[in-house]
């Protein structure tokens, strides 16, 4: 068992901001999975969460991300369906 565990160290001047913390880093102080990063300046770590944001409106907005929709018209029925049950006499 190791008596010291092996610390990731930033360079200087990169940033993170730590989803943990909600707060700005000058190197990785907190693990990988808690923080967004690295950025060159303080100011674009300060806006991570906007920069993020912005990130999801345009991916869940892109054509090529929502084109399997268009299959059945966002009805959730199968393409070609009229909504009839098979064998019904009217």
């Amino acid at each position: 068992m190791a008596l010291f565990k092996k610390r990731t160290v930033g360079k200087p001047g990169e940033w993170f901001y730590c989803l943990e913390h909600k707060k700005v880093e000058e190197g990785p102080d907190c693990p990988g999975k808690d923080r967004f990063g690295p950025y060159p300046t303080r100011a674009d770590a300060e806006h991570a969460m906007q920069t993020a944001r912005e990130r999801n409106l345009q991916w869940e907005n892109d054509a090529r991300w929502n084109d399997g929709a268009g299959a059945d018209g966002g009805t959730g029925e199968a393409a070609g369906s009229s909504g009839d049950s098979a064998g019904s006499n009217d």
